[in-house]
């Protein structure tokens, strides 16, 4: 599991710094620093806490961590079609979230 990629991946998405994200879930903005970074891996705890402050589910999250060693019983397509969709699903929940968005959606 990549948590480093992942976050890093849900906090761009959400449109958030590290330190922004961190002060969000009640973490230091090292912590956060530190698990993209790969140097430290998130606790349950941690991740639920990301998960709130991110405004995504924790499966999710942990989702987007999944590397291909993770899925041996998956089939690759599967793999890459459900990466895919999660993206997609991200980059429609950011945009709708985005006042400029919605404003010209209703133009």
């Amino acid at each position: 599991m990549n948590y480093g990629k992942a976050l890093r991946i849900a906090r761009a998405s959400a449109g958030l710094q590290q330190q922004e994200l961190a002060k969000r879930a009640g973490l230091t903005a090292s912590y956060v620093s530190l698990v993209e970074m790969g140097k430290r891996t998130p606790s349950t705890s941690a991740m639920r806490k990301l998960s709130r402050a991110l405004e995504m589910p924790p499966h999710l999250l942990t989702l987007l961590a999944t590397e291909p060693e993770d899925t041996d019983l998956m089939d690759k397509k599967e793999l890459d079609s459900i990466g895919e969709s999660l993206v997609r699903l991200l980059i429609k929940a950011r945009r709708s979230d985005d006042p400029d968005t919605r404003k010209s959606n209703k133009d």
